[in-house]
């Protein structure tokens, strides 16, 4: 059968192809995030592709492989290839085959299938992990091996639904404030935010407790890990990605709970103060001796936490996937914009945190008024003569680098700053001396990874106070910054083809402003390089979240004025 209307080419290797100027274009990729990760996003055609990892996390949401199946054969121009039908249903239907149970003081693996459980006791990567001889339906695992049994399980296929339950940890009281300290306003979860938060605790119940929120950047993920602290009521450990970020954690708690400052530690480079709400940082976690030893995973067993949460879950470094192997019986909240992992260890996340729990698109939010509605544009310009020269005849590796440093951003940097002379900008990149550079020519404030934490408290204070509207920023700044009033960034270099970042540099102007204004996100790439081709990939996150961007040439921004939507007070 053959529908020509229909968006979709779903072919036999698992690859979606979708094309975008289709007038269904945006429905059908609302549900496609939900079961398949975009690989490529040209101008026309996007490839998306079903992997089993995509399916577990939808079937662990509560998708139905019938439901996966009816989306594609409903927007399909051809049938739906018989194998790619028969791999749906198979693997959705592995998930939770296979279920971790307490009997007592015991922990089993369990399946009403008595040929599974023989099976994965014979693999060689379970043997080594089973505490007793197999019985019928189920096989006895040490505790301590609950974090290995789900990593292996998921590597050999069957990734399990974990219903072995949580210590509750020492309890700790956490009621949300009805009104903000900070502003004197109403304070009350969101809808969404309520949703994740019930969703992901499920009254307590042994199948919730443990697994990842979605949220954009600006949507109030913070607000969210508040909302579950005040259900587990239990001594919690957070982790967060920078000493900036993780007061930002403590303001929030004091603000909009009634934990009193005293209950709130801070354990970072800085600061070694355990209480019963602590946070760290990944970068804290990961210090390491000569010897090879970790003295500060150590946290993990200073108390007996009931809830830790994992800000910016994507993050999470080696050393802690180890730590968090060893924690399985706790409740486990990993939050981020974007499950993109670029290390290819989002399996590993799935396993130990847990799967996604609650997602929302971007432009759902927007649309509903709860993130700014954001602009995008890509602005190509040529490497003059002496850099088209060093580009060619640098190594491969290097020529990223000499392409991403093209001296003609500088002078573009400042045409878009004349655009925007009454708007809050962010100047964004990767290479301190092409920031220094910006910083200086335009007498703009640096902030990067040598500014001490009190001198990048105080900018970024200037920047929500108003008393400052530019700041130049090194990837110090990616992450769990909140500038609510920063409307522009200005990317003039990013970490080769990250999605991930590309997400956190969106999402630092995302916060809904105050007088409804739109935000502006510019990318500045030298054209026919390494740089046009890293950005590329950048640019898939925001077609996954329904972003269109514009293409300018160097010699159009000239003609060029940023869209200027009538203003008006977001709800």
């Amino acid at each position: 059968m053959f529908t020509p209307g229909n968006p979709l080419i779903v072919q036999s290797d698992r690859s979606v192809l979708v094309e975008v100027d289709s007038p269904r274009y945006d429905e059908v990729r609302d549900r496609l995030a939900r079961f398949a990760e975009l690989e490529k996003s040209p101008e026309h055609i996007h490839t998306y592709r079903i992997t089993p990892l995509s399916l577990w996390n939808a079937a662990a949401s509560g998708m139905q492989a019938q439901g996966v199946v009816a989306t594609l054969a409903e927007y399909g121009k051809y049938d739906l290839p018989e194998n790619v039908r028969r791999d749906i249903l198979d693997q959705m239907s592995r998930y939770g085959r296979l279920k971790l149970v307490k009997d007592g003081a015991d922990l089993f693996v369990v399946a009403n299938d008595e040929a599974l459980i023989a099976e994965i006791c014979n693999h060689k990567a379970i043997r080594a992990l089973v505490a007793a001889r197999p019985e019928r339906f189920r096989v006895r695992i040490e505790p301590a091996m609950r974090g290995p049994v789900k990593q292996a399980l998921l590597k050999i296929g069957y990734p399990p639904e974990d219903l072995a339950g949580y210590v509750q940890g020492e309890r700790f009281e956490i009621a949300l404030r009805d009104t903000s300290i900070a502003t004197a306003l109403p304070f009350t979860l969101r809808e969404y935010q309520s949703d994740a938060a019930d969703i992901f605790y499920a009254d307590g119940a042994a199948h919730g407790g443990s697994g990842v929120i979605v949220l954009p950047c600006g949507a109030g993920k913070t607000v969210v890990g508040l909302g579950i602290m005040a259900a587990v009521n239990a001594q919690t450990l957070i982790i967060s990605p920078s000493t900036v970020a993780a007061r930002q954690w403590i303001e929030e708690i004091v603000d909009k709970t009634d934990v009193p400052r005293e209950s709130v530690g801070e354990y970072s480079g800085e600061v070694k103060s355990i209480r019963s709400i602590t946070i760290t940082t990944y970068q804290t976690l990961t210090y390491h001796r000569s010897s090879g030893a970790y003295p500060h995973l150590n946290i993990f067993n200073e108390r007996e936490w009931g809830l830790i949460i994992y800000d910016e879950v994507h993050l999470l470094p080696a050393p802690v996937f180890r730590a968090t192997a060893d924690i399985q019986a706790r409740r486990r909240l990993g939050l981020t914009a974007t499950l993109v992992r670029e290390d290819g260890r989002a399996d590993d996340v799935f396993a130990l945190i847990g799967p996604k729990k609650y997602d929302v698109p971007w432009k759902d939010l927007e649309r509903q008024g709860w993130i700014a509605t954001a602009d995008c544009t890509e602005v190509r310009i040529d490497l003059p003569e002496a850099q088209r020269m060093a580009y060619a005849v640098a190594e491969e590796r290097l020529k990223y680098a000499v392409a991403a440093q093209n001296p003609t951003k500088v002078d573009l940097v400042g045409d878009l700053l004349a655009k925007h002379e009454d708007d809050t900008v962010l100047i964004i990149g990767q290479y301190l001396e092409q920031l220094e550079t910006i910083a200086q020519r335009y007498d703009i404030p640096l902030v990067t990874g040598k500014t001490s934490t009190a001198e990048r408290e105080k900018r970024y204070r200037e920047l929500r106070e108003g008393t400052a509207r530019r700041l130049v920023v090194s990837k110090v700044a990616n992450f769990a910054i909140d500038l609510p009033d920063a409307n522009v960034a200005i990317q003039v270099s990013g970490t080769f083809g990250s999605r991930q970042e590309e997400a956190q540099r969106l999402g630092r102007i995302l916060r809904p402003k105050r007088d409804g204004g739109q935000a502006h996100f510019y990318t500045l790439v030298s054209r026919d390089t390494r740089d046009q081709e890293f950005a590329a990939n950048r640019q898939m996150f925001l077609t996954e979240q329904g972003y269109r961007y514009r293409i300018l040439y160097g010699h159009e921004v000239a003609a060029f004025e940023p869209e200027r939507p009538a203003k008006g007070r977001l709800a």
